[in-house]
């Protein structure tokens, strides 16, 4: 499967940074405690420092929701979202090691990160506007239809495994317990984007690393190299 930003969404946003992983051999015992201790500590002091919505990664992604024509205060990106359940509850509840993680630097780094089971994909995943036929399948049994137009995650099924970006996944293919293979993605708008998602990506290859499973590559995505093509799993 090939994961890429369509030329519009590149053409649309010119400060966008993204970044694209592909890990293997997931187990769901894997002890991440102690590296998500260490992002929770450090998401803790920015925002004693102040509310998420002064971060310069948030503010980036609300000038990017309102440019869509969302109410950046109704619809935030899953970072904010993250941050501001972080902020009011003190914790996070733990899921999968490989979603707790990923949201523990997702809250560090107050950056969106995306994470797909890659079994549940079907063909290419591409970050593109809706066409209105695409199918979304809520945590809670039910089916939405992105709008035309919508900036969604959709592969080669029409399933949109994303809504308004990086407002909200899809149940399709969230993380579970027989989870081997998974896509890792990192997307920001601020000022450091480029060198930022470089060290994002950088710090989730590593923890991966040191709970066992493997980590088959990872790149940054730029307009001229857009592309990030994994082999298919097993």
């Amino acid at each position: 499967m090939k994961f890429f930003h369509h030329d519009t969404i590149w053409a649309a946003h010119g400060p966008l940074a993204a970044g694209a992983l592909w890990v293997t051999g997931i187990t769901p015992d894997a002890d991440m405690g102690e590296t998500i201790a260490v992002h929770h500590a450090v998401a803790r002091e920015r925002l004693a420092r102040g509310a998420e919505g002064e971060f310069a990664e948030i503010q980036a992604w609300r000038r990017v929701f309102s440019a869509m024509g969302l109410r950046p205060t109704q619809y935030r990106c899953a970072a904010e979202s993250l941050l501001r359940r972080f902020r009011k509850e003190g914790a996070l509840p733990p899921l999968h090691p490989l979603v707790d993680v990923c949201n523990a630097v997702s809250l560090s780094c107050a950056t969106p990160v995306a994470v797909f089971d890659l079994a549940r994909i079907s063909g290419d995943l591409v970050v593109r506007p809706a066409q209105g036929n695409e199918i979304y399948e809520c945590f809670g049994g039910e089916q939405e239809q992105p709008e035309p137009g919508e900036v969604i995650f959709a592969d080669d099924s029409g399933q949109a495994h994303a809504r308004r970006w990086c407002h909200r996944q899809s149940a399709c293919s969230a993380v579970r317990d027989n989870t081997v293979n998974a896509l890792i993605v990192a997307e920001a708008m601020h000022g450091s984007a480029a060198a930022d998602i470089g060290h994002l990506m950088g710090t989730l290859a590593s923890a991966f690393t040191h709970a066992g499973w493997s980590v088959q590559g990872y790149r940054q995505l730029t307009r001229q190299a857009p592309c990030f093509e994994p082999e298919s799993p097993d």
